[in-house]
């Protein structure tokens, strides 16, 4: 069964410019391999508030999803950059959702 893993993230919004500068390079740890590749919504509309980042990743199952919030741990550079960033937010959970395939 395929899963949606959601991290939502609501910093202060005196620190959008520091904390999306943050994302970028959380992006660049994805992109070179380090870390899972989601994608990073920004509301419009909806339930969130506009100070909020919403990284979305699909993995084909619970088991997989929790293999890379292992991974994300054990990561030193996601630990560098998440200590830089952890004073900026409000809050952060996680969600996961179970893909329906009708």
């Amino acid at each position: 069964m395929a899963i949606i893993m959601r991290l939502i993230q609501q910093y202060h919004p005196s620190h959008k410019q520091e904390f999306h500068a943050l994302e970028k390079k959380f992006a660049e740890l994805e992109h070179r391999g380090i870390l899972p590749r989601g994608e990073r919504l920004v509301p419009i509309s909806g339930r969130e508030v506009a100070n909020t980042i919403v990284w979305e990743c699909r993995f084909e199952s619970l088991c997989a999803a929790e293999e890379a919030l292992k991974r994300i741990d054990n990561s030193t550079e996601h630990t560098e950059l998440a200590k830089q960033q952890h004073p900026m937010f409000q809050q952060s959970w996680i969600e996961f959702y179970e893909v329906l395939e009708y």
